[in-house]
């Protein structure tokens, strides 16, 4: 979860300002915002996040401790591959997530055979990620979804209008989803490059390997 931090500021001779911070994870503005009140000369201190809901230090300090136990500070990267040969499609996500103060990625890739295009494929392994968060548990949060596909990106900020029925429907089945879990989505496009881990799980489905992992992450 990210905030920004609001608060004003006393100086010893009682001028008096207010100061609002950039947005950053709450855990470290938490970590700020104790170290500042320590002063005596912050008064009034709030985060805020993008929907503008509003916690004082102890009301956060409750909320954090709430998600702590929970899968929070999600990332899913996803990739879709469309085999014309085969007329089948690999799925690919690689989550990424903080539980209980350790870090962990989950690996999962899918082959199906009922897609007609990449840009489905890519589609479906969006909504292939959103499954597993549900399975997770993963609800009422921000998520940021990452994948190299412009279409999908693009729609789903609408950014790019969709006039392909196939496409609109899978667009709107993966909104339906993302509010029944109540998730904050953030979508973000970037290089395949940069997306070679989705890549490569959706091109190992498509070999018939399939993929399956949970692993924790080391600092």
């Amino acid at each position: 979860m990210n905030v920004r931090i609001e608060l004003s500021y006393t100086t010893p001779k009682g001028t008096e300002a207010a100061f609002t911070s950039e947005e950053m994870r709450a855990k470290k503005a938490l970590l700020l915002a104790e170290d500042l009140e320590k002063t005596g000369r912050m008064k009034n201190i709030m985060f805020i996040d993008n929907h503008e809901n509003r916690w004082n230090l102890k009301e956060l300090r409750k909320q954090m401790e709430e998600i702590k136990t929970e899968p929070h500070n999600v990332t899913v990267y996803f990739d879709g591959g469309f085999d014309l040969e085969t007329n089948k499609s690999g799925l690919g996500c690689a989550i990424y997530y903080e539980q209980n103060n350790k870090s962990y990625r989950l690996r999962k890739n899918a082959l199906v055979d009922e897609l007609e295009t990449n840009n489905e494929a890519e589609y479906a392994a969006l909504h292939h990620g959103i499954q597993e968060l549900e399975l997770l548990g993963v609800h009422h949060l921000p998520v940021t979804f990452i994948g190299d596909s412009q279409v999908v990106i693009n729609q789903l900020k609408e950014d790019w209008p969709c006039y392909e029925e196939e496409l609109a429907k899978w667009a709107d089945r993966i909104e339906s989803h993302v509010s029944k879990l109540g998730i904050d989505a953030e979508y973000k496009l970037v290089s395949r490059k940069e997306n070679k881990e989705a890549d490569q799980l959706a091109s190992q489905a498509l070999k018939e390997i399939e993929i399956t992992s949970t692993s924790e992450v080391k600092a």
